[in-house]
């Protein structure tokens, strides 16, 4: 005779949680892999991201399409173009460079303009991203995040880390 499992029981709450296709894992992640990028690869860039690629004498895009190896279109959001006017006179060079027609104009809907925590909440929503920054805390928040890639500068280049060597990052 067999018996009959409650809805309740443990091991089916526990197998319920270690699906890949449970609703905390988004449907784009397979097998950890995230299934949405694929060039051209939208990045995101972050102020102190800009500011660190004008010290290194560095052409933004450019150099992301030499880390790469594709077509890259920066994006920038209100909150990080309204953080690069509120630096004032010092960080005009970043500013110019930010309103760069070849980077694409993220509009914000919330209230504040905090850029790391809107640049969190819209990589969270939408994994199509790839993040641009130099910034610690930032770094550390969107480790968190499944399926999202960082760029970040080292030695007078850009580097990624956290792509899948599917989608042809170079290995150092």
């Amino acid at each position: 005779m067999k018996r009959m499992l409650s809805l309740r029981d443990e091991r089916l709450l526990w197998s319920y949680f270690l699906s890949p296709f449970s609703p905390q894992h988004p449907s784009c992640l397979f097998f950890q892999y995230n299934t949405q990028l694929g060039p051209p690869y939208h990045i995101l860039v972050d102020t102190n991201f800009i500011n660190f690629s004008i010290k290194a004498k560095l052409d933004l895009v450019q150099s992301m399409m030499d880390c790469l190896y594709a077509k890259c279109i920066p994006c920038i959001t209100d909150c990080v173009m309204a953080e690069i006017e509120k630096l004032g006179q010092k960080y005009r060079v970043a500013l110019r460079i930010a309103k760069d027609p070849r980077f694409d104009r993220l509009p914000c809907t919330h209230k504040g303009t905090y850029a790391d925590d809107c640049l969190v909440q819209r990589v969270t929503q939408h994994k199509c991203y790839i993040v641009a920054t130099v910034d610690r805390d930032l770094k550390r928040r969107i480790r968190k995040i499944p399926g999202v890639p960082i760029m970040y500068l080292s030695n007078h280049r850009y580097n990624i880390e956290r792509m899948p060597d599917d989608y042809g990052a170079p290995r150092f």
